[in-house]
């Protein structure tokens, strides 16, 4: 990866489809769903963006980009995307995807040694953690043993936070609860692991403050602006990462539900200051990744 020659870094893309060929029972239903909350044809009519598409739409734009999957298994029962597979893939385009996995943390030590495994072994740089798709409480101690591998690898954790679109409008919300991602519970998990870098995916309502807070009192702490269009940010938001936190915004789009391409257009004509724009695209993650 040649980092001069990117115009910016999208620390928040998905691999979704799944492993084994065909969809699973109810998974069509679930991303139509996230299809009409992000107001984006994909996924409600036929299969998602592959890895190497997604490594080709980045690379004509000359935009690195993290991908991961996310391992809920458990609470939905939607088999999960081969973490190996995916890091296998980027590792064949190298020059544009950045690999991270995920792994539920109900799995424990056995979660654990798969984490050890992905770093050494794939290259793998960090971790996806869905609370609200995932059922757990981030600071639970049964999640610890695995952020104990990722910290011992060196490896960061990045956890979504707010309100998410899966299940949106669904019956019962498809099971998901959102109280399991408000990003105070981060707080616990960076006094516990004061050296493994945490990342807040996406504006975290209706708890952004909470985000700000957190990010600006842990030193490990950053926050990634995936997910929302940046014409919708709160102005605090905008506020804190113009100044406060401006060497911890992090560029991220939620791929495939937010393309770059609307990301940035809606940057460009955000409130932005411009010596932190460079600092959102690439420099902060650049550092953060250690490229």
């Amino acid at each position: 990866m040649n980092i001069d020659d990117l115009i910016a870094i999208d620390i928040h893309t998905h691999a979704e489809e799944p492993c084994c060929g065909h969809r699973d029972d109810g998974y069509h239903e679930f991303q139509a769903g996230m299809a009409k909350y992000f107001k984006n044809p994909a996924g409600a009519d036929g299969m998602l963006p592959s890895v190497q598409d997604t490594a080709a739409y980045y690379r004509e734009r000359k935009i690195g980009a993290v991908i991961f999957p996310v391992d809920a298994e458990r609470e939905t029962g939607f088999r999960r995307y081969s973490n190996e597979e995916v890091a296998e893939i980027a590792a064949e385009n190298s020059d544009i995807l950045i690999p991270f996995a995920s792994i539920d943390p109900a799995k424990g030590k056995m979660g654990a040694r798969e984490a050890r495994r992905l770093v050494r072994d794939y290259g793998v740089r960090g971790f996806k953690f869905h609370p609200t798709f995932q059922g757990f409480y981030p600071n639970d101690r049964s999640a610890y043993a695995i952020y104990e591998a990722i910290a011992e690898e060196g490896a960061l954790a990045l956890f979504h936070t707010g309100q998410t679109g899966v299940g949106s409008g669904m019956r019962g919300g498809m099971g998901m609860r959102l109280k399991y991602s408000n990003p105070m519970y981060l707080d616990d998990v960076a006094v516990d692991f004061p050296d493994m870098p945490i990342i807040l995916a996406h504006p975290s309502f209706p708890w952004q403050e909470e985000a700000l807070s957190v990010a600006q009192h842990k030193p490990n702490v950053y926050i990634d602006l995936s997910g929302w269009s940046p014409k919708y940010f709160p102005p605090i938001l905008v506020r804190y990462a113009n100044s406060l936190l401006k060497h911890k915004m992090l560029f991220g789009s939620d791929w495939p539900a937010i393309t770059p391409d609307r990301w940035l257009a809606d940057f460009e004509n955000s409130e932005f200051r411009d010596e932190v724009r460079p600092l959102i695209l690439k420099e902060n993650a650049k550092r953060l990744l250690n490229l």
